[in-house]
């Protein structure tokens, strides 16, 4: 089956923007079926932070969304997606939306009319991923110490629960080929090995060793690839990501012109100075002749 290619910020919005598939993802990352789930307002940031100049995409969806427990009941989590290039352009992108918008609301008034923080669940999707780290999929989470014993406290206070997001990062570069649990077969449709011969906007996804309990994933990418609006918001992605990689060559060009430009500077005093010598040596000879 051929499905239109989620690295792409257009086809992935797509995507998660179906409540059914969505849930369906979220419940295979976090390991927990998801109940209830709420859209939350999406955002596309595009911050002015690299060194070099250019500008960094990070795709950014929110969920308010009930999670089921083991014990039967529920808890109220909010989901964070974030999906980026790179690790480096999601660690700028939270620095700016703690500097320009203080941080999310993420407090809400419970049955008593009592404000309650919410915990919150932090996904990231990252193209490139982490260095030295070949994980396709990581996980990780608080942990409450007793600092006098180095035991760990369990607990469900609140305020403890909101001093720090658990999370999950996603490595799609290191997804290739791996099936060995249900989310990594789920997560197949990521899996840039499966790029379509001569278009990368597309994977070829054999559907007979997809699980059938996430055949609605496949569907709703299979449906993305008939949508025109999503194929050209691919090729305005492939542009844009076109354009800051010139950018990036070019500022790379004008630094290393730059680099030897110094360097020829700090030779300069050097290169006189033996000039200056060879002519007071031959002067020395020219008077002693």
């Amino acid at each position: 089956m051929r499905i239109a290619n989620p690295i792409y910020d257009v086809v992935f919005k797509y995507l998660l923007d179906d409540e059914k598939v969505a849930r369906l993802v979220l419940s295979a990352l976090l390991g927990k079926e998801v109940l209830e789930l709420q859209f939350r307002p999406t955002e596309v940031h595009q911050v002015a932070a690299r060194p070099d100049g250019t500008r960094l995409l990070v795709l950014r969806m929110d969920f308010a969304a009930t999670v089921r427990l083991e014990d039967g009941g529920g808890k109220r989590v909010l989901i964070e997606i974030q999906k980026a290039r790179s690790a480096w352009d999601v660690q700028r992108f939270r620095r700016y939306l703690d500097s320009s918008h203080g941080g999310r609301n993420n407090v809400i008034l419970d049955p008593d009319g009592r404000r309650q923080v919410i915990p919150t669940v932090t996904i990231l999707f990252l193209d490139e991923g982490l260095e030295g780290l070949d994980v396709p999929v990581l996980a990780f989470s608080r942990h409450c110490l007793d600092v006098a014993t180095g035991d760990e406290v369990r607990t469900s206070d609140p305020f403890v629960e909101a001093l720090a997001p658990d999370g999950i990062v996603v490595q799609i570069n290191h997804l290739e080929g791996l099936r060995r649990t249900g989310l990594e077969q789920l997560l197949a449709v990521f899996d840039q090995g499966r790029k379509a011969r001569f278009d990368p906007h597309f994977l070829d996804i054999p559907e007979e060793h997809f699980p059938e309990r996430y055949r609605d994933v496949l569907y709703r990418l299979l449906r993305a690839g008939a949508e025109q609006k999503i194929l050209d918001g691919m090729d305005v992605e492939e542009d844009i990501l076109a354009a800051l990689k010139d950018k990036v060559r070019e500022s790379a060009d004008l630094r290393q012109t730059l680099i030897e430009k110094d360097q020829a500077l700090a030779e300069k005093p050097r290169i006189l100075a033996e000039k200056d010598r060879l002519i007071a040596d031959l002067e020395s000879r020219l008077s002693g002749s």
